[in-house]
């Protein structure tokens, strides 16, 4: 299956650094996307050191006889000790984390997602606009038993607490998980930045547009123009229909 693909980042309206980072493989083998936190110099250093690491680990032990799901484990893990490392190095960047989510195409497994935090995974099949990832923070548990609404989780003064993310000694397993691609399906990876400004109504409605890069730009714009308060980072896939 052919791959399209394009990324692009943006601080936003408020914050004068960007915190996020993310990876595209040239080829289209796996894509990496990371939300730091930890004020300026912590969050930029953690998201830095998850992409830096993941895309090593990833590159370097492609064609290991470990299954992808193993592959991906063991890479966040070895991004976790890196950032504990600089953490000890660095004892003013001590509280610094970061937010990872990763999609990757090996043949012949299916494609595979892994992930921490809020940032998400989004498939765009047969019309409709699909969450794949469940953030982990406290909002989405709560919102998951009921003790309080979607409506309320957008605004609530706790939805930007994390229960898991990199950067902690007592590191929670990422969730690792499979999923479906096919023909004409499209991926949207994104960092929080986004999806505080847009509903998934929104994302839905401007990923109607064929041209990724058009898609991309859009994005980030709409979120900018409902208030832009968090950087903000896209990586958009789309499968090739079949002639």
């Amino acid at each position: 299956m052919k791959l399209n693909f394009t990324g692009t980042t943006d601080p936003g309206l408020i914050r004068s650094h960007n915190q996020d980072a993310y990876h595209i493989h040239p080829d289209g083998r796996f894509f990496i996307l990371a939300d730091g936190m930890g004020g300026h110099a912590g969050g930029e250093e953690a998201s830095r050191i998850a992409v830096q690491e993941i895309q090593a680990y990833l590159t370097n032990q492609w064609d290991s006889p470990e299954n992808t799901q193993s592959l991906l484990r063991l890479a966040i893990s070895q991004a976790n000790n890196s950032i504990l490392q600089d953490q000890l190095s660095h004892p003013e960047r001590s509280d610094m984390g970061t937010t990872v989510v990763v999609v990757v195409f090996r043949s012949p497994e299916p494609p595979m997602c892994a992930h921490l935090g809020d940032s998400r995974l989004y498939r765009l099949t047969n019309s409709q606009l699909c969450q794949i990832t469940q953030d982990h923070t406290w909002v989405a548990k709560a919102t998951e038993t009921g003790e309080i609404s979607p409506e309320e989780a957008r605004s609530h003064p706790y939805r930007h607490v994390l229960s898991r993310c990199l950067g902690r000694a007592d590191l929670s397993e990422p969730e690792v998980q499979p999923f479906e691609l096919n023909p004409g399906d499209r991926l949207l990876l994104c960092s929080d930045g986004l999806t505080e400004e847009l509903l998934d109504e929104e994302i839905f409605q401007l990923y109607q547009n064929p041209d990724l890069g058009q898609t991309a730009s859009s994005l980030v714009e709409a979120a900018k123009a409902n208030g832009g308060k968090d950087n903000i980072t896209v990586i958009l896939v789309a499968a090739e229909k079949q002639e």
